[in-house]
Order: C-alpha cells, then sequence, then structure tokens
C-alpha cells in the first residue's frame, strides 16, 4: 500500500484511503469489523517505519468476542524523547445497508453512486452534490472511514516527519461504536497498560467523528471540546392482574407505563440548558408488557427504557429526579384507577372489595437491600439469573433479574423499579477552573483562529460532541458516591457491561472531535464532502496535536 501513497500528496491519501476502506464492508456485528481491522493493521505495517520498528504497531483482541474483533494500536515516537502523547482515534464499523434496497449491490461503491443519485431528482441538494463531484457516497463514507483515512494520511506524515513532533502520537482504531462499544471499553486496559509501562502522559485524543450542518446554510464547521454521554433508565411495572372482564379491579401496568412515557419522553424540561450547546431530551426506545401471546388476562408487568443524555449531570442526579417523576406518575394512575373504580361500583351498585391502589416507586439499589434486610438473597438470585440467561440480549438480561427479584416479594406489591441497564457512555467535557483544561482551550482556539485565516473556513467551538462518540470513554467526572449510585442500580454490573471506571477516571483524557465533514450519516444519501474532509482536516488535526505537544511541553519545563 505505500507505494502507491507515497506517490500521493495528503489530501490524494485521504481520499484513496476512504474509497479504499469503504470498499470493506464492516457492518456491526459481523466478520467485516475483522476484515477491516487486519487491512488497517496492513497498511500501516506498510509503512517504512514500523518495517523499521514492527513492534510499534500491534493489535488488541476484544476479550469473548465472537466475531474475533479487535482494536488496531500503532505509536509514532517524536525525535525528541517524550512522555507526552496525544491520541488519534477512530472508530471502523458502520450500520447495515439495509436501507440502499435496489442499490445494495452498489452500497460500497462511491462512483456508482455518485453516477446514480447525479440523476436523482426526488432529492435536488443530494443531487446538486453529486453533480459537483465535491463529495463521496457510500455506506461509511462520512462515518466514519473517511475518518480513519484522515488519522492514517496523518501518521504516514508523522512517521516522515518526527523531527515536527514534540512528542508521541498514538492511533487507535476500535470496532463496534454503533453498538455496545466494546472496542473502546477494551482499549482502557491497553492505553493503561501503556501509560504504566511506557509513562506515556496522554495530553488529549483528537477524534474526527462526522459533523454536519445543523440548519440550512448552515456555514460552520464545529468542533466539539467534549462528549455527551448517556444511560438507559428503565422501569419494571409490576401491576395487578385480572380477566378481561374484571378490569377495573386490576391495576394495569401498561396504563402506569404509558403515564411515566407521557412525562418524560420529549420533556425538555428533563433535558439539560446549557447555554450555546445543543441539548437533547430523553427519548421513550422501549414499552412494552410481557405478554408473550394472546390471552383474556390482563399484563402482570411493563418493561420501559429512555434513551438519556448525560452532559453534566450525572446518573445519581438522573435517578433521583426519574423517582420524584414516577411518584407523581403512579399518584395520578391511583387517582385515576379509584375514580373508574368507584364509578363503576355506583353505576352497578355492585359491593366494593377491599383493594389498594398504591404503587410503590424504588430504585433497584434500594429494592435489594430491602429484600436482603428481610432475609431474602436477592443479591445471589440476581447472580444466578444472570449464569442461566448470560446469553439473552443485555437488555432483556437485565428486565429478567430485576423481574426475578419482584417474584421474592413475598407480599407481591404493585412497584415500580428504576434501573440503568447498557449502554452507559460517561460524559467527556472540559472543566472551567482546571488549569490543565483551559490551557487546552486556549491551544484549540489558537490553531483555530491560523486556519481560518489561512482557510477561510468559519469555526465553531462547542463544548459536547452532539451525538454518541467512544471519546466518552476516555475520561469521567463522578464522584466515588456518584459512581456507586450507578453500578449498585446496574443489573449485575460486573458481568453484563463491565466498563472499567475507576481507570477512565484515573487517566482523565480529554477528546477533542474534529470532525470529517458531511451529510445524512446512517441514510443511504451518506456522504462526505471532500474539499474540507481531504483538503483542511488533516492539516488542522496535524497543527492541533503539534500545539498541544507543545504546550505540555512548555508547562512540564515551567513546573
Amino acid at each position: 500500500m505505500y507505494h502507491q501513497l507515497k506517490k500521493m500528496d495528503i489530501a490524494e491519501q485521504a481520499e484513496f484511503l476512504t474509497r479504499y476502506l469503504v470498499g470493506i464492508q464492516s457492518i456491526n456485528g459481523t466478520k467485516g469489523e475483522v476484515e477491516v481491522a487486519e487491512s488497517i493493521l496492513q497498511v500501516l505495517q506498510s509503512f517504512p517505519y514500523f518495517r523499521k520498528n514492527p513492534e510499534l504497531v500491534w493489535e488488541q483482541f476484544i476479550p469473548n468476542d465472537t466475531v474475533g474483533r479487535k482494536n488496531i494500536f500503532a505509536l509514532v515516537q517524536g525525535k525528541k524523547a517524550s512522555n507526552n502523547t496525544v491520541i488519534f482515534h477512530s472508530h471502523i464499523d458502520t450500520v447495515g445497508i439495509e436501507d440502499f434496497s435496489h442499490l445494495k449491490f452498489a452500497a460500497l461503491n462511491p462512483d456508482i453512486l455518485e453516477a446514480f443519485f447525479s440523476t436523482y431528482e426526488l432529492d435536488k441538494d443530494v443531487q446538486a452534490d453529486a453533480r459537483s463531484r465535491d463529495w463521496m457516497f457510500g455506506r461509511g463514507s462520512v462515518d466514519m472511514k473517511s475518518g480513519a483515512a484522515v488519522h492514517l494520511a496523518n501518521i504516514l506524515y508523522f512517521t516522515e516527519h518526527v523531527d515536527e513532533l514534540p512528542g508521541n502520537i498514538l492511533l487507535m482504531f476500535n470496532p463496534d461504536e454503533e453498538s455496545q462499544h466494546k472496542g473502546v471499553i477494551s482499549a482502557i486496559s491497553e492505553l493503561k497498560r501503556l501509560k504504566d509501562e511506557y509513562r506515556l502522559e496522554y495530553v488529549s485524543a483528537i477524534n474526527n467523528d462526522f459533523i454536519t450542518p445543523l440548519y440550512e446554510g448552515d456555514p460552520h464547521r464545529y468542533i466539539y471540546t467534549g462528549a455527551a454521554g448517556k444511560i438507559l433508565p428503565s422501569f419494571y411495572i409490576y401491576g395487578r392482574e385480572s380477566h378481561v372482564g374484571d378490569t377495573l379491579s386490576s391495576l394495569d401496568p401498561n396504563f402506569v407505563a404509558a403515564e411515566i412515557t407521557r412525562r418524560i419522553h420529549n420533556n425538555l424540561e428533563l433535558a439539560e440548558n446549557i447555554k450555546g450547546e445543543l441539548t437533547l431530551p430523553p427519548t421513550c426506545l422501549q414499552q412494552r408488557d410481557n405478554k408473550e401471546f394472546y390471552t383474556v388476562q390482563t399484563a402482570t408487568s411493563s418493561y420501559l427504557y429512555f434513551n438519556f443524555f448525560l452532559y453534566e449531570a450525572s446518573a445519581k442526579e438522573v435517578m433521583n429526579k426519574l423517582i420524584e417523576i414516577t411518584k407523581e406518575a403512579c399518584f395520578d394512575a391511583e387517582y385515576h384507577l379509584y375514580k373508574q373504580y368507584q364509578e363503576f361500583l355506583n353505576r352497578t351498585g355492585l359491593p366494593g372489595k377491599e383493594l389498594s391502589w398504591h404503587i410503590e416507586v424504588t430504585c433497584l439499589a434500594d429494592f435489594i437491600n430491602e429484600l436482603e434486610e428481610k432475609g431474602i438473597q436477592a443479591v445471589q438470585t440476581a447472580k444466578e439469573v444472570h449464569d442461566t440467561h448470560q446469553d439473552m440480549e443485555p437488555r432483556k438480561l437485565c428486565f429478567k433479574i430485576v423481574e426475578a427479584l419482584q417474584d421474592l416479594d413475598p407480599e407481591k406489591k404493585p412497584r415500580v423499579i428504576i434501573f440503568f441497564a447498557p449502554p452507559y457512555l460517561p460524559h467527556n467535557y472540559l472543566n472551567e477552573g482546571n488549569q490543565r483544561d483551559e490551557n487546552l482551550l486556549k491551544c484549540i482556539e489558537a490553531v483555530l483562529a491560523d486556519m481560518e485565516q489561512k482557510t477561510g473556513e468559519q469555526f465553531a467551538l462547542k463544548k459536547f460532541f452532539p451525538y454518541l462518540a467512544d471519546g466518552s470513554f476516555l475520561s469521567l467526572h463522578e464522584s466515588d458516591e456518584e459512581l456507586r449510585s450507578l453500578i449498585d442500580n446496574f443489573p449485575e454490573w460486573e458481568s453484563i457491561y463491565p466498563v472499567p471506571v475507576r481507570s477512565i477516571r484515573e487517566m482523565n483524557i480529554p477528546s477533542i472531535n474534529m470532525g470529517v465533514y458531511g451529510k445524512d450519516g446512517h441514510k443511504w444519501t451518506e456522504r462526505v464532502y471532500k474539499p474540507y474532509t481531504f483538503h483542511v482536516l488533516p492539516e488542522l488535526i496535524r497543527n492541533t496535536a503539534i500545539k498541544l505537544l507543545e504546550q505540555e511541553e512548555i508547562t512540564v519545563l515551567n513546573a
């Protein structure tokens, strides 16, 4: 590969490598993720620097991965010995190609897609982009094979210009970003090993996940100094079943679920309000009961979970809010169901039953403690359920565990148990008042100002990358108490979703996103803008890395 690349300038290299990587089908969860990793490894091994220093490029297998996926690492050491290191990272998986429909055969062929869309009358914006020849189409073109290609081109540059590096560049490619983030989670142990064994000091990480216009005619190229986090608050709702002919005496968990959903789904009051930032409200991703087939019995329980973004708030704060909201929802549900039952008795003249309409609301941690205090082995039960059903889809397994715990309650009280299910992503952001973070921000601002003057691009600096990204897993801000609240409310955390939170917090690596620019990520019209992505972005990332390493060297000398 190197013999082809050495004849090209960096923009040509980045475009060539993007086409090459797009041509490798690496859909999340398939063997294609292994193929693209091996292909990238071979590209790196073809570079003269790594032929001379083969130990500086390597692979790390994802533990217990059924597909055999792996992370790829490469280290470029500057001419002057230094521990200071900037990480370049990208993910190498993509979503599927089903959305291409009759064009699935061409989903990985930019030329066929460009020709097709140049005559596509149903979307004039797409057609105009195709005709301009400034855009490359194809699955993964913008999310994010072009990002991996830019990092590869820059790594090749630095291997041939090590005298320009006042420190080190560590390259990291990860699979599984589009699903469970197993790649970057596994990479934490490798980053920790490198820090401990080679005394690497991580100044920052630079991700280049794609950026896109935020509104019609948006001229900005957005640079993000952090990444939003995410949790999946989940609700196990246990009611009181009945025959369909006696539903007014039941306590329907579906009705309670609807009341909770009404208060949480797209509720902007629950979205953090951070000036100048695009922050999103929670969204319902699943609401269903436990019935698997038709009967005339009402459901005994319902399952409900939400996508909930974390910006500056902690999971503990979110749990406290959700408990209060759920209590309000249950109170209103209790009153409504009681009123309907009383009206039914008034209309029929039938004698009433001794019924309670109260719905208890608790978090998982408190419920487990309550059971254990009664001498009921809740912790052991949770482990046994996990061990019996460990191949189950992770979210279903979490509900299975909570359902088993509810079954231990001898009183069978109607209740809502709130817990967290995977995935969990920490939030990564720069802290005002932290000297290191403020220095990092000044470096970025200086580089952007220079690049604006040189290129005419309009940059806008934001705090949070508005979509989910692997950079979330490089830093963590929670206290021990906040971490305990998260872990204790997550069923079988160490087995189902063992994020190494304490290692992440210890390393505390800021992740800056300087993304490739494009449109329609995860759509069949996905495309990357070549003039910015291949001509401007590589230099922007190189200049930022050098500036950060220089600043860190000055800081160390002054100290």
